[in-house]
């Protein structure tokens, strides 16, 4: 077993014999890729997310990352490349909350026009849905701000929200925000004050004034707002599956899309984002896809080469950045079968990471991997959101609580 092996079984037995404590030596995050630094990682960001059924004691993996008899191929199933070279360092942990504060589940970055950078976590809290910001949290700030440094500038949204969970900034730095577990969606100044809410809250539904767990928002360049309907129904007849489409004022327009495989369809709608020309491009997750639009809805292309789409940036020069969270198949490297063998997460063959590449063309040039090593022993892990600064580095934000800087080398 040579050296970078033995690290990463030495970190799969620390994670396996403390899973949430964070107690593992910076020797160990190094050869797995995740450096502490300044930022505020919360107790399961460096744990890979080893399921609980991994109990202390029960000793290490069966196979260590050199001997499991199962290897990903250089490109998955759909055509998602595992085998492109990867232009950054390694992820540093980045945003440095208020002290006693780490980051919880976090699936949103995203770089302002004054070139500051906000992200929203689910309160300190891990997990997804549900009400994170609630009850006990609802005194916890989720919003923040900070430069690229990764100095907090501020925070906000304490009691503003049940679970948010992506948000996007338009041309005039407002603040538009998802919150899956209350239904409804929020426009924001810099400073917190509502400007604007679509939905009712706690109410999930399928009319044009309500969402079921609406996942993320686009601003068109007309202002026209776009909305992904239905986090909750992914891999399931349940919940809604959809594009929401309304004007700069809140006007119900139209809407596209139900449950389905095919053109035009989806099964949980993860990420928006536009391009140059104003094509609105879908992370239609559970299909392992994007789909590409026009803004009226008329099916333009879907492409499977960026891996399973849970947060897609696009900048002023239509690179496209593609984070990969959960791609997976049914083995683990615990020695116990651990998760499902079928259903929700899967995308065979295909390794975590983020994906960059042209959103002109569709060509996939390089690739971020999850330093976490396959086979994934749980359902996510790595970044859900990614944004890049206009430095051209990278950032990261992490289900299982931290947000991470890739530097090019």
């Amino acid at each position: 077993m040579n050296c970078e092996s033995r690290m990463r079984w030495m970190f799969l037995r620390s994670c396996a014999a403390a899973p949430a404590a964070g107690v593992i030596g910076l020797l160990v995050l190094s050869a797995v890729g995740l450096i502490a630094e300044n930022g505020s990682p919360g107790p399961l960001a460096r744990t890979c997310g080893v399921p609980a059924a991994v109990s202390p004691g029960s000793g290490p993996p069966r196979f260590s990352p050199d001997q499991y008899p199962v290897r990903l191929p250089p490109v998955s199933l759909l055509g998602a490349r595992n085998d492109l070279p990867n232009p950054y360092r390694p992820g540093a942990s980045w945003g440095q909350l208020p002290e006693g504060r780490r980051w919880g589940s976090t699936a949103s970055i995203m770089l302002a026009p004054d070139r500051k950078l906000w992200a929203v976590d689910r309160c300190g809290v891990s997990g997804s849905g549900g009400t994170t910001c609630a009850g006990p949290n609802a005194g916890v700030n989720p919003v923040f701000q900070f430069d690229t440094t990764g100095r907090l500038l501020k925070s906000f949204g304490a009691g503003m929200f049940v679970s948010p969970h992506k948000m996007s900034v338009d041309k005039d730095g407002n603040l538009w925000l998802a919150d899956n577990g209350g239904h409804q969606v929020f426009k924001l100044n810099q400073d917190g004050k509502v400007l604007l809410t679509l939905g009712k809250k706690g109410v999930a539904g399928p009319g044009v004034d309500e969402f079921d767990a609406p996942t993320d928002v686009a601003i068109a360049p007309n202002g026209d707002i776009f909305v992904g309907d239905g986090h909750s129904g992914g891999g399931m007849a349940t919940g809604n599956a959809r594009i929401m489409k309304f004007n700069k004022d809140g006007k119900f327009i139209k809407t596209w899309g139900k449950k389905g495989m095919g053109e035009g369809e989806f099964d949980l709608v993860h990420t928006l984002a536009f391009d140059s020309r104003g094509r609105l491009f879908v992370g239609d997750r559970q299909n392992n896809r994007i789909q590409i639009f026009d803004q009226n809805g008329g099916f333009i292309a879907q492409w499977f080469q960026f891996g399973r789409p849970s947060g897609i940036y696009i900048d002023k020069n239509d690179v496209i950045y593609v984070a990969d969270s959960e791609s997976r198949d049914g083995r683990t490297n615990t020695g116990q079968f651990a998760l499902p063998q079928t259903g929700y997460y899967y995308n065979l063959g295909a390794q975590r990471g983020i994906r960059i590449g042209s959103a002109k063309d569709g060509a996939v040039k390089y690739f971020i991997p999850d330093p976490c090593p396959y086979p994934y022993p749980a359902g996510s892990s790595f970044a859900e959101g990614v944004t890049v600064d206009s430095e051209g580095n990278v950032y990261g934000a992490d289900f299982l609580g931290d947000v991470r800087k890739f530097v090019r080398k």
